[in-house]
């Protein structure tokens, strides 16, 4: 994989959030409400659960082009399973394996809990993992 230099100057990674309907999507909006920066290439897809993301999901979005994929999970928080973490965490884990079986840095998929006043972190994150992702450089794009 490509590290940091002048080949990947200027690159800018694009990220694939899945955020939940009633916990981290109020967050991400905050964010955006409060003109706090991130990328223009961070792009916003909510599911109900972040236990109801499929590791096919991941792999199909890295596959067509995302650089990564967040996981803005609801923690705690989830109004549907009181087992969300477990089973989001599990799900992240199996992504992060079927990742790495079709030749892709798992590193490319990251999971925090965001929660519906998080906005500073959220985008902490999302700098935090755009400097991650800048060091991998480009993912295959469309390979599928």
């Amino acid at each position: 994989m490509p590290a940091v230099g002048k080949e990947n100057e200027g690159y800018v990674p694009e990220i694939l959030v899945f955020s939940t309907n009633n916990v981290s999507d109020p967050g991400i909006d905050l964010a955006g409400g409060a003109h706090l920066p991130y990328s223009p290439a961070v792009k916003v897809i909510s599911v109900p659960c972040s236990s109801g993301i499929r590791p096919q999901w991941v792999l199909y979005a890295i596959e067509k082009g995302f650089d990564g994929v967040f996981v803005a999970a609801d923690g705690t928080d989830c109004a549907y399973r009181q087992d969300c973490v477990a089973r989001t965490g599990k799900i992240v884990g199996e992504a992060q394996e079927l990742l790495a079986n079709h030749g892709h840095a798992p590193q490319r998929l990251k999971m925090a809990a965001i929660c519906s006043v998080c906005a500073e972190q959220f985008t902490g994150y999302m700098k935090k993992f755009a400097e991650e992702l800048q060091k991998l450089g480009p993912s295959r794009k469309g390979s599928l």
